[in-house]
């Protein structure tokens, strides 16, 4: 396996040097960006498996270098910052940021966050979701067509870019055939039961999904929320009763 590539992000020397020197131990190639401009530029510019990204950087703040960078980038983008309130863990996950870590932090904890996420991606890149069930079926439910041969879902016979995350969802739902999938569930097929991070990560991902799929994303016909419980994918007979 070649040599994970990170880019830290901090305009905190002390911060920095620490993390270059601890991760070039672990066995990582780290370069490193002091504000944000250079931060986007660098990850603009330079291949990289993950990005460590302090909030509050000159030039650009790390939340409009994680703007700019999702316009054409997945990248994993773990935010690192002071700021511990909720609304700031809810907006970096609302961004697109994968985790969200508070200094002062461990860097044992940091390193079990990077590699956890280091492994999420490598089972997208293989493209097979922890208990996710792959075969050859084509499901149509209402206006949508799953194509697991293909890979690929459309509406309305248009194609629909998803995610690697977003089309892991969707499977790991329609497996359940109508029925409620625990958060929890959810969050072990699709990410992983490894995986160390904020479980608002599913709300953001469902309401991502949802914009893609729905025709009113508010009012959800196809992925319905189960109060309490977890999220179902209407079945089939539910939208295609002839069928």
């Amino acid at each position: 396996m070649s040599m994970p590539r990170l880019l830290v992000a901090d305009d905190d020397e002390m911060i920095v040097d620490v993390l270059l020197d601890q991760f070039t131990r672990e066995g990582f190639a780290v370069e490193t960006a002091f504000d944000g401009a250079e931060a986007l530029r660098k990850a603009q510019t330079m291949p990289f498996d993950l990005i460590l990204l302090d909030v509050m950087m000159p030039k650009l703040q790390g939340w409009e270098v994680l703007r700019e960078l999702r316009r054409d980038s997945t990248v994993p983008v773990l935010m690192l910052t002071a700021r511990g309130e909720e609304l700031d863990r809810v907006l970096g996950l609302e961004l697109g940021a994968d985790d969200y870590i508070v200094k002062p932090f461990s860097f044992r904890e940091l390193l079990a966050r990077v590699r956890a996420t280091l492994r999420r991606i490598d089972y997208d890149r293989r493209n097979v979701a922890p208990g996710s069930r792959i075969d050859s079926d084509v499901a149509v439910i209402g206006p949508l067509e799953v194509d697991r041969r293909r890979h690929q879902v459309s509406r309305r016979n248009e194609v629909v870019a998803l995610s690697q995350r977003e089309y892991d969802l969707l499977i790991a739902l329609l497996d359940a055939h109508g029925a409620v999938v625990q958060r929890g569930d959810l969050l072990d097929q699709v990410w992983g039961e490894s995986w160390i991070g904020d479980p608002r990560t599913l709300d953001v991902h469902i309401r991502w999904l949802r914009e893609k799929l729905e025709e009113t994303p508010g009012q959800p016909l196809l992925i319905r929320t189960v109060r309490g419980a977890g999220y179902r994918l209407v079945s089939p007979d539910e939208l295609n009763p002839n069928d």
